[in-house]
């Protein structure tokens, strides 16, 4: 440092601000978070937005049973920026959080607890226990939601346990019961064996699985009118199976009325044709090994038809099942959903085992007869008898029968292809224990999807809602479409009960609307555990007969059966209606359910069909769906059971517990990358694109700390935007041009939920506008004007307005960054003492398009004189210590004098000439007129006291004396 520099070096305004250069997020965000608890900040933003327009977000329930993952952590941060985002742009947006804390999962956790001493206790015991488990969850996720850094009224969330909620539950079902709905029946459903319960849609899961692959003759018995030339042969049906299990319960063979068929000469017995649709014959006869197709003789429809109700031979199973009659199984029928996809075109049927198979076991009055326990294993009674030592299926799972089936096949004949033969197919997996499972027919409840047209009803509600991105309308659409009746019972303990009784006089059912009722109200006063602490006369309303025979309420006997947990769930938005207070009236009506793209056939469908049963009327009025976090490597899944399962498999990932990155870095990088992307896809984590965001977080970080720094001494009060228009230069009105479009661009993509738009916009006007070119450009007046000169308020204003409107406007996203910052600011009379209780800026409609296109040119020319500058600069020299002379073309000569005696200051040199026409070059000369020694800058003459400064820095320093 020169002498002269020594000498002023204290007379300049340089920055100064408490404002930490680190962030010390780990040892700060607490800090922060118990002084909003301690000055109960969400209840002051409830407070403050009283009477404003309401915006509800309903908040989907996380499941009680563990420490929170990174999809967790990727909802609950985008719930909370969309809600702040609402407060600050002027609404009243009130978040409720919620948690679903019944159901299989903790039950089965329970039970693993208790081991033997389940056996010994009360269905309320049991209760108790499930009910402690959720809760510790519940204060667990609790703890590190908050720690998120999100606001909500946390002490009061709804629980599917609570009370209050389990009587909305049992009040839904009267809607349902009362409308016609509800209804008991023995039908195909999706079974899990180890959890020994019912699955609903959202609860299957689709995996690989290898199945044998078999072909199964059936031979004919009665022949109907088929072509001549089969006279004399002996016929069979041929069916294809991956599941030889459900053979014993086949009562059915099912062929398509249009298509044609062949009979295809056997090549183990010489005198039969084996039957298959003409369309799937080649691979059949590739299958079977050696069918000569040449032999075939085709079949019409017109033929095939004098088939219909025709018997076959059952392979293995020589009389009816118990209870089924002779002359109603083993029957050839005919129906469309046949196709030609795979197999034969001839669909071995067992109505207890697939949906279409009980269809046409209902058309012809055929039971749904399922053979299996809740263990899917085979009851009393299935035995191998045709043609063999008869072998008994009895006690044997399904997986053990299928080998014993098909070895059985084969020994009798009745298998057309190898034992070996096998199949990789995807399959119906149980979504909890990950194991396959079976379909089977139960006595289940049931809700009745096209009662009084509720399926129609959902598909137009549907059409009627907004879907982000626009693709989930047509996923939830065509699940609605094709779903069949919800299968609304589970055959566990830990849930609340369908509250409906069966008449041990009549074995009718009592699913009366008015006693669910009654049981409602004892639910919101006690809880479901009345169910099984009070007896069935207090349960059911004085002087309850049955329906069906009259007996009076001493013959009922209560359901065991617990609600399927997505009707649960599906009905948060009444059980917030009935919370009472402002807060139930707050969720009326819902604007927003924003969850991961699976719930489209889970919680936005169960809202959906509960909400168009009981009010007629979706929900919600918007959807959004965020995608799942992958590891950014290997694109696996982060959840817990994928990641499980890659440990097991020995797989490497990129995975970090989340509580151990809070530990050391803080949350705010996770609410940096959740806004970061475009969150409506997959979304990649790893800990390197952490460290690409701390760039990011350390660029705005240090830039706020350069303009508070700068903001020292200025009253926002005192100057406003106005101090920029009169006495400002012209960059001080482009940043300002160059703000308002970004606040109205960050509010409208706020408004479009396109959050990775705002951070975008953000990164650009930090680094671009203000740190690489508006810090740059107004240092030198900020640090040698005098205090109170124009030109350095001017500067102090558009730094002030920048740094409030990017501090409001990454707030919902960088909430603890942004409190800590506003904390530091200059305040204006009546601002609130959290950025949270503020809003964000104006918009405004400055005609600036004139002043932005001007720039655009000063900014180019800027860029080349930097460049120019480079050779210059690399002798030593700085570029304060050039003089520049620009030789512009006739186009861009006009706007350039326009700011001529500003750009100087722009490309940061000493001097600056416009010289005549030219190819738009810059040329670097040496400004050769004396330096002053305070600012640095070359002028042509210094002022006369003191000799050795400007006359700008002249009157600073008198400034400072007087």
């Amino acid at each position: 440092m020169s002498s002269g520099q020594s000498k002023y070096k204290d007379t300049v305004n340089l920055p100064d601000t408490p404002f930490p250069m680190r962030g010390d997020l780990a040892t700060r965000e607490p800090e922060i978070l118990a002084d909003w608890e301690r000055t109960k900040l969400y209840e002051r933003i409830q407070a403050a937005r009283d009477g404003a327009p309401l915006y509800i977000l309903h908040d989907g329930p996380p499941y009680s049973n563990g420490h929170i993952h990174y999809g967790h952590i990727l909802n609950k941060i985008l719930k909370d920026i969309v809600v702040k985002s609402h407060v600050m742009a002027g609404f009243r947006s009130p978040y409720i959080p919620g948690w679903d804390t019944h159901g299989l999962p903790i039950e089965l956790a329970v039970e693993r607890d208790l081991k033997d001493k389940r056996a010994g206790m009360s269905p309320a015991d049991v209760r108790n226990a499930c009910r402690a488990y959720a809760m510790k969850y519940v204060d667990i996720q609790r703890t590190e939601f908050k720690r998120l850094g999100v606001l909500g009224d946390w002490e009061r969330p709804y629980l599917t346990l609570d009370p209050s909620y389990e009587g909305a539950i049992a009040r839904a079902l009267a809607v349902f019961a009362r409308k016609g709905f509800l209804y008991r029946g023995k039908k195909p459903v999706s079974w899990c064996p180890r959890d020994k319960t019912a699955l609903a849609e959202a609860e299957v899961e689709y995996k690989d699985k290898t199945s044998p692959s078999v072909y199964v003759r059936m031979p004919l018995v009665d022949r109907g009118q088929l072509p001549k030339a089969l006279e004399g042969r002996r016929l069979a049906y041929v069916i294809w199976t991956t599941t030889p299990w459900t053979l014993p319960a086949n009562l059915a063979i099912v062929a398509h009325p249009a298509m044609t068929y062949v009979a295809v000469p056997n090549p183990k017995d010489p005198g039969e044709s084996l039957i298959v649709a003409k369309e799937l014959a080649e691979a059949f006869a590739k299958a079977i090994g050696g069918a000569d197709l040449t032999a075939a003789v085709e079949i019409t429809p017109k033929q095939m038809a004098t088939l219909d109700g025709g018997r076959y031979e059952h392979p293995f199973l020589t009389a009816a099942p118990d209870g089924i009659p002779a002359d109603k199984v083993w029957r050839l029928w005919f129906a469309d959903y046949v196709t030609a996809d795979a197999g034969t075109g001839l669909v071995h049927t067992a109505p207890g085992h697939g949906a279409d198979d009980y269809k046409t076991g209902m058309a012809h009055g055929l039971p749904a007869y399922a053979p299996l326990d809740d263990s899917a294993r085979y009851t009393k009674g299935v035995v191998l008898a045709r043609g063999a030592a008869p072998i008994d299926l009895t006690g044997k799972s399904t997986d053990e029968a299928n080998p014993i089936i098909v070895g059985h096949l084969a020994a009798t004949g009745a298998l057309l292809n190898p034992t070996t033969d096998k199949i990789h197919h995807s399959y119906q997996h149980c979504w909890r224990c990950k194991q396959p499972i079976v379909f089977r027919a139960t006595p289940q409840w049931f809700i009745a999807i096209d009662h009084e047209q509720l399926r129609t009803h959902a598909l137009e509600q549907i059409d009627k809602t907004t879907w982000v991105p626009p693709w989930g309308h047509d996923r939830i659409h065509a699940m609605v479409a094709n779903r069949p009746d919800w299968v609304l019972s589970r055959q566990r303990l830990w849930g609340t009960p369908i509250p409906a009784f069966y008449c041990t006089a009549c074995n009718g059912e009592h699913a009366n609307a008015d006693t669910m009722d009654h049981v409602a109200a004892i639910f919101e006063k006690e809880g479901a555990d009345a169910w099984w602490t009070r007896s069935v006369t207090e349960l059911v309303p004085a002087g309850t007969t049955c329906g069906a025979c009259g007996a009076g309420a001493d013959k009922l006997e209560r359901e065991k059966d617990i609600v399927d947990v997505w009707f649960e769930s599906g009905v948060s938005w009444l059980a917030m209606e009935n919370r009472g207070g402002q807060e139930g009236q707050d969720h009326e009506h819902i604007n927003l359910y924003l969850e991961g793209s699976d719930q489209h056939r889970g919680w936005f469908h169960s809202s959906l069909l509960a909400a168009i049963g009981v009010k007629g009327r979706a929900p919600y009025d918007e959807v959004i769906t965020h995608g799942f976090v992958l590891d950014a490597a290997t694109g696996t899944p982060f959840s817990k059971s994928e990641i499980a399962a890659a440990k097991a498999a020995g797989k490497k990932l990129d995975y970090i517990e989340p509580d151990s990155v809070i530990k050391k870095s803080g949350a705010e990088m996770f609410r940096l990358w959740a806004a970061s992307t475009e969150f409506r896809n997959d979304i990649p984590y790893s800990q390197t694109i952490l460290d690409g965001l701390s760039e990011w977080y350390r660029k705005l970080r240090n830039t706020a700390r350069f303009l508070l720094g700068n903001l020292k001494d200025f009253d926002p009060n005192a100057h406003t935007r106005t101090l920029v228009l009169q006495s400002g230069l012209a960059v001080d009105r482009y940043v300002l041009a160059r703000l308002d479009e970004v606040v109205a661009r960050a509010r409208k993509a706020y408004e479009r939920f396109e959050l990775h738009v705002v951070h975008r916009l953000l990164v650009e006007f930090v680094t671009v506008d203000l740190s690489a070119l508006y810090g740059d450009v107004t240092k030198d007046r900020l640090y040698s004007d005098a205090l109170a000169s124009a030109q350095r308020r001017a500067a102090q204003v558009v730094m002030y307005e920048a740094l409030r409107a990017i501090t409001t406007l990454a707030a919902p996203i960088l909430s603890f960054t942004c409190e800590d910052i506003w904390k530091y600011m200059p305040r204006r009379a009546g601002d609130p003492d959290s950025v949270h209780l503020a809003l964000f800026p104006d918009v405004r409609t400055d005609d600036n398009a004139q002043l932005l296109a001007d720039f655009e040119v000063l900014l180019a020319w800027r860029e080349k004189a930097t460049k120019a500058l480079e050779p210059f600069r690399a002798t030593k020299k700085k570029s304060v210590d050039a003089r520049l002379v620009l030789r512009p073309t006739p186009a861009e000569r006009a706007i350039l004098e326009r700011y001529a005696t500003e750009l100087d200051d722009l490309f940061i040199v000493s001097a600056v000439t416009i010289g005549p026409d030219g190819d738009g070059s810059v040329e670097v000369g040496e400004h050769t007129g004396p330096r002053c020694e305070r600012c640095w800058k070359h002028y042509e003459q210094l002022a006369a006291d003191p000799n050795d400064v400007c006359e700008r820095c002249a009157t600073a320093l008198a400034g400072l004396k007087g």
